[in-house]
């Protein structure tokens, strides 16, 4: 019979043998997050509904008519492209689904698009004789002259869906030139829309959430949204919209200037700062970051102007010789007190704070909750991570004069709880100069 063996709890085992615990010694493996997630809604004329499209900017032009209809550069998509002149990622949700999908009954064939909206009544499906098979059909479907399927088959049932429309019916097929689909149209988007959209959003992750639009009852919607989270559920992220200074909220950003031109709405300018603040590292700032995308810009401000715009909390674009730059990376956030000074106006401040939070939950849910007893031991471990969080941090000239001293670990009010407190000194980039010149 063999000796005894294996792992023990305690030093309680009945055979001889030889009885061995691995552990790892216990060290912090903190890693900071990337950011550029940007969630937004988008009037869409094709896509799923009711649901979020994920889809980074790796993918985007290659995954575009799939998801969208549509080529990545065609002009019904250039606030999409706006999102990723900043955001690495996007979770998309068309807000206007749930119109009628365009269709067409062709013989015993019948043709639907696989989403509603005006872009099915641009697919095509072409079907001919097979060259090397004449029993056989060759079936192709196009949206406009974009070839997005070919299938050979030699019945209708024998035909499967695909990414832009779903067949139904039984018997032959017959040879054409284009069956054409009609009837396709878009949802006309209510304010229920954008609620069912933000419910949808809170089981999500992302940096940066958007409303392009202008309808104030719908930017309140969205204000109320920001501040529950952030303030009672501790999900940290900023909104962007625009003209809407008087938020006077950290997590809100009011785009000001307009935008001109034909084909564009005059707030289109947010979905550029969304993807730009969402993509925006905690230790870069856009302030006097030049604007790069397609859209023209009304940025004719005097300076009077320009000083009234910051002090009321709005983001502004002004003119810098041939180009158009962030005049301040600024929220809404104007009522300052001794708990909440004027730091918490500059969104460089905010993304170092809402990290420094993210971070704080990601490590104690993941490594701690339910996992490590609330003893000294069990602090001590949990308080050499947040140093290290805060070592990290400052690594990468987020924070400045950080020490170990600047973090307690204790236990809470009951036995479960334990209270941190952090001392942190979050690091902005140099705006303002000033010049003393002494001439002797």
């Amino acid at each position: 019979m063999a000796l005894g063996g294996g792992t023990f709890l305690t030093q309680n085992k009945v055979l001889p043998g030889t009885y061995i615990n691995y552990i790892s010694l216990a060290r912090a493996g903190v890693t900071l997050s990337d950011r550029g997630i940007v969630a937004c809604p988008l009037e869409l004329d094709f896509g799923e509904e009711d649901k979020v499209i994920e889809i980074d900017s790796i993918d985007v032009m290659k995954e575009c008519y799939k998801l969208f209809g549509r080529d990545y550069s065609d002009d019904k998509l250039i606030n999409l492209r706006e999102l990723f002149k900043g955001a690495k990622k996007a979770l998309i949700y068309r807000i206007n689904g749930g119109g009628n999908k365009a269709a067409k009954t062709e013989g015993g064939l019948t043709v639907t698009a696989r989403y509603s909206g005006e872009r099915g009544n641009d697919i095509k499906i072409v079907i001919q004789k097979n060259i090397d098979e004449q029993s056989k059909f060759d079936v192709t479907t196009f949206i406009d002259t974009k070839k997005m399927d070919v299938q050979t088959v030699s019945k209708i049932e024998d035909l499967k869906e695909n990414d832009a429309v779903k067949f139904t019916g039984t018997g032959a097929l017959n040879v054409s030139a284009g069956i054409v689909l009609a009837g396709g149209t878009s949802k006309v988007v209510t304010k229920e829309d954008y609620t069912n959209f933000l419910n949808v959003m809170e089981s999500e992750y992302f940096h940066t959430l958007c409303y392009a639009g202008t309808d104030n009852s719908v930017k309140n919607l969205f204000v109320e949204y920001t501040k529950r989270l952030r303030d009672e559920m501790g999900i940290k992220f900023q909104t962007v919209l625009y003209r809407k200074s008087d938020a006077d909220h950290e997590g809100i950003i009011s785009v000001e200037n307009k935008v001109l031109g034909d084909n564009v709405k005059e707030s289109d300018l947010v979905y550029w700062v969304a993807g730009k603040e969402a993509g925006c590292d905690i230790n870069r700032s856009l302030s006097n970051t030049k604007y790069n995308g397609e859209l023209e810009i009304e940025a004719k401000y005097k300076q009077g102007e320009l000083i009234k715009g910051l002090n009321s909390g709005k983001l502004i674009f002004h003119k810098v010789d041939d180009s158009v730059n962030v005049l301040d990376d600024i929220n809404t956030f104007t009522s300052f007190t001794l708990d909440k000074n004027e730091d918490f106006a500059m969104n460089q401040v905010i993304r170092v704070l809402d990290s420094d939070a993210f971070e704080t939950a990601r490590i104690f849910n993941k490594r701690y909750l339910g996992k490590v007893q609330n003893n000294k031991a069990g602090r001590i471990a949990f308080w050499n991570e947040m140093v290290s969080l805060g070592n990290e941090t400052q690594k990468i000239n987020a924070l400045e004069d950080f020490e170990s001293k600047d973090v307690e670990v204790v236990i809470g009010a009951d036995k479960k709880s334990v209270g941190v407190t952090k001392y942190i000194k979050p690091v902005v980039a140099m705006t303002k100069l000033y010049v003393t010149t002494v001439v002797e």
